[in-house]
Parts: C-alpha cells; structure tokens; sequence
C-alpha cells in the first residue's frame, strides 16, 4: 500500500511537470508564431481591406453615401473581428490561443488547405501524421535493429577489420540526413534514373492496393538509404562502446569466470541492463524525428509534418495557427511518452523506484 501511494505521488509530481513544461513550450510558440501580436495585426488589416472590397463592389451598395458605407463596413468589421476574437489586447489572446491549442481546438488555417481543400487545422495535420509517421518510424525502426545487433556483435569483435572500419566511418555521422539526400538524388535520380526523386507515391497513383504499396515503398528508399548512411555508423559505434563499457562489470567478469556461455552472458548480463536507456533512447528519437525531418521531408517533397511545418514558417506567408498545431500535437506526444517511460521505469527497475519514490 505504501508503495502504491509513493509509485502515484511520483506519477503525479511527473505529470504535473510535463504538464508545467507543454504548456510554457505552447505559450512560447503562440507568442513567437505571432510575432508578438504583428500576424493579428496583419489579419485585422486583412479583414479591413476584404470588407471594403465586398462593399465597394456590391451594386446594391452604391447608392449609399460614403459616410453611410463607412459606418456599414465598421460595423461589419467590428462584427469580423470579434468573430475572430480580435477585438480583445494581444495579451488576453494569448491565453485564448493557449486555452483553444490545449484543447486541440486548433481553429482554421490562413491560407494552407487540406487535400479535400478544409481549412481547419486539425485536419491538417491529420492528413500529414500518416506519411511521416510510416517514413520515420520505419527508418528508425531499422537504424535502431542495425545498431543494437551491429553495436553488440562489434563488441565481441573489439580491434578487428570491421570494428576499425565502423570506427572509420564514424564521421559520416557528422551530416544529417538531407545531406546525404541530396547526393542520393543526384546518383539515383537524376543521373541513372533508377529511383524517383520524391514525393510519396506515382503520378496517377495506382488503383490496385499492391501496386499502390509497391510505389509508397519505391519512393521511401532514397529519404530511408539517407538517413542510414548519416546515423548508423556512429549509433553502432556507440553501441559497441556502451556494450564494451558493460562487459567490464564485476557481475559480467564473476559470470564468466562461472563458466557462463558468451551467449548467455551477453543476453542476460550485458544486453538486459542496457535495454531500458537504449529503448529510451529509440522512443525520443523516434518522436523527435516526427518534427525533426523538416528539411529532409522539404528535399523529398514527402506530404508529411515536416514539410507541412517548414510551408507554415515561411516568412512570406506564414500560418501561425498550423504552426501552434503541430508544435502542440508534438509537445502532446513527447509528454505522454516521457510519462509512459517514467512510469515503465518505476515498475520495473527497483532502484529508479527507491530514488524517484524517495525510499
């Protein structure tokens, strides 16, 4: 019982700090997406500019007299305004954006559209989550079972050929991804026009379910090839290194002078402890990569929340509200998995549990 009340108040302290940490990320976004209140200005100027328009243009309104179409379009545009809640100082809005983005009322856009032309931010988003998440989460996925098998099969192969060409081909691992993108579209698209350079599926897709799949995947292995020559070669590395640093242990050293098979030794002794922070690790990685691959998704011209988020930050035309959105459905999935790992952490591991419960 007394654990049950020390494992809920740590879950509790934990939430209510991730809690504390979106929302100051979301109010931040709100604040800077804004400009500090210049993008509402630009709106209302916006609005003002489209009333009078629709005024000057209406035949039936013609016959009014300038002062009576002036009073007309100030009433139509005070109307507009507090339709939009511009009405109110940029300080009350703020909260009101901020009320509105932690209910995933995430409002309409300004100018950028869903495939079914909507304008409504979540919407969207819902539309770009599918083609990043399959893209990321596959390239992660295999990045992660390269360097987790690669990292511990090195570590038994401490000094030899292959440990010292991993250790060479480290540096790559200095570029990111879209680097190396660029270079794979050149050789695979360009120059032997064996693979497309972009996008996420052909141009009519194709009507059968197969040959529709076959044509997603056929476009993911330039963005997939790329992001594997950038990070596999130091993730094994680390991985070999974490590995070696484990197999030093007294635990590991007292099971082999046991006579424990190697097998054995590293499956239980070695690769069971380190499991927990790798798996981490992976998990960040992976959502960071979510929002992360901007410039790689931009280069690929893949539909996905990165592209969809790099249109939004464009100084020439930007769009706050899909910028608050996505920034906000990001900080909802970073928080809920910090706190899923926190709290697999506490059941699981006893010493996170005596520390973090304060036992």
């Amino acid at each position: 019982m007394v654990k049950s009340r020390r494992l809920l108040k740590f879950v509790g302290i934990r939430v209510v700090s991730v809690a504390f940490s979106v929302v100051i990320a979301i109010l931040l976004t709100i604040v800077i997406a804004n400009l500090g209140g210049k993008v509402d200005e630009i709106v209302k100027a916006e609005a003002e500019f489209y009333i009078w328009d629709a005024i000057n243009r209406n035949p039936a309104l013609r016959s009014l007299s300038e002062e009576e179409r002036a009073n007309l379009a100030k009433q139509f545009i005070e109307n507009e305004l507090r339709a939009r809640g511009l009405d109110k100082p940029f300080a009350v809005r703020i909260f009101i954006y901020l009320k509105d983005a932690l209910s995933l009322n995430l409002g309409r856009s300004m100018h950028i559209t869903s495939n079914s032309g909507s304008r409504q931010v979540r919407i969207i988003i819902g539309e770009r989550i599918p083609p990043t998440v399959l893209l990321f989460t596959t390239a992660n996925l295999l990045i992660f079972f390269i360097e987790l098998f690669g990292g511990l099969y090195l570590s038994r192969k401490y000094g030899s050929l292959l440990d010292k060409l991993i250790i060479a081909l480290a540096p790559l691992s200095s570029m990111p991804g879209w680097f190396y993108g660029i270079f794979m579209i050149l050789i695979f698209a360009a120059w032997l026009c064996i693979l497309p350079w972009g996008g996420m599926v052909d141009a009519p897709p194709p009507q059968d379910p197969l040959m529709y799949a076959l044509s997603v995947l056929k476009h993911m292995v330039l963005p997939m090839i790329s992001w594997l020559i950038a990070y596999v070669p130091i993730g094994i590395y680390n991985m070999r290194t974490f590995f070696l640093m484990f197999s030093t242990e007294e635990y590991v050293e007292y099971a082999r002078v046991r006579g424990v098979p190697g097998r054995i030794i590293e499956r239980r002794y070695i690769l069971r402890p380190t499991l927990p922070p790798i798996v981490t690790n992976f998990v960040l990685v992976l959502i960071s990569s979510w929002m992360g691959a901007i410039v790689t998704e931009s280069i690929f011209n893949w539909p996905g929340l990165g592209k969809l988020l790099y249109t939004a930050i464009n100084p020439a035309n930007p769009d706050p509200p899909v910028v608050i959105g996505v920034v906000t459905i990001y900080a909802y999935l970073l928080g809920v998995s910090v706190i899923a790992l926190d709290i697999a952490y506490a059941l699981i591991d006893p010493r996170i549990r005596v520390e973090g419960l304060g036992g």
